[in-house]
């Protein structure tokens, strides 16, 4: 396999602007990889990329292939700088602080502001800005950091080159991706499906989360009427489903029952 891997020594600077403003900590999502179901791709990190904790995903006759989200979330970056750094690229805010980056795109699929999930398309693998060949540059941040990436909690090589599987947006993954809603204020996570549960934490106002079982438990009233469906979004962790839009009027019916 011909191998086109890129070089961004002088574009980090580019991108100070559009570092996200540090905020606590939260449970990371549920990354998968960028790729639609059941594709596989290689990824490489080395030392001196930049920054180093970035993967170039590759593939034969990658040109124009589809990129997705590889975790809900709400876009709010959508932009091109041209032939340098990143150029066209996309970023998705996913709450709580963390973010992933596409970078090198060929086109756009999205717009800042739409809420996105798994295996949503966001645009088409290219070789804009500093890349000497098609490619897809991805990144996960925390607090405007680069992190170590990890899919399905699972951390990717450092360092070398790895054949990653996608499973993201397959049918009967079992999880569902909602968007919270509650027009401002953070809403409360909860050590159970219930308002007599102890707070754990809370979810921003338009942070996407990870839905893996939804159960019955306390009527609450919220953005979206009255319901009594409480979602778990983590170990220990459930919101109301009232103030989180899933698209489904109901039980999402992917997403089994705790």
């Amino acid at each position: 396999m011909r191998k086109r891997w890129l070089s961004l020594a002088a574009g980090v600077a580019v991108l100070a602007a559009t570092v996200v403003p540090a905020a606590p900590a939260l449970a990371a999502p549920t990354f998968k990889v960028p790729f639609p179901c059941n594709q596989s791709w290689s990824g490489q990190t080395r030392s001196d990329h930049s920054p180093a904790n970035a993967i170039d995903f590759n593939r034969t006759d990658d040109l124009g292939d589809p990129v997705v989200a590889s975790a809900p979330g709400t876009v709010d970056v959508v932009t091109n700088l041209g032939d340098t750094s990143y150029g066209k690229y996309v970023r998705i805010n996913h709450g709580g602080g963390y973010t992933t980056y596409y970078a090198h795109l060929n086109a756009f699929n999205v717009s800042v502001g739409q809420t996105v999930g798994y295996g949503r398309v966001i645009g088409y693998v290219g070789t804009t800005g500093g890349s000497t060949g098609p490619h897809l540059h991805y990144e996960q941040r925390l607090n405007g950091s680069s992190v170590k990436i990890k899919f399905n909690g699972a951390q990717a090589l450092y360092w070398g080159t790895k054949t990653y599987t996608s499973d993201n947006g397959c049918a009967g993954s079992n999880t569902g991706a909602g968007t919270v809603n509650t027009a401002g204020a953070p809403l409360t996570v909860r050590s159970g499906p219930g308002t007599g549960y102890s707070a754990v934490g809370t979810v921003a106002d338009g942070a996407g989360v990870t839905i893996h079982c939804q159960t019955t438990g306390t009527t609450v009233t919220g953005t979206y009427g009255t319901s009594s469906i409480w979602d778990r979004i983590g170990s220990g962790r459930f919101v109301s489903d009232a103030y989180v839009y899933t698209g489904y009027d109901g039980y999402i019916p992917s997403v089994p029952r705790c």
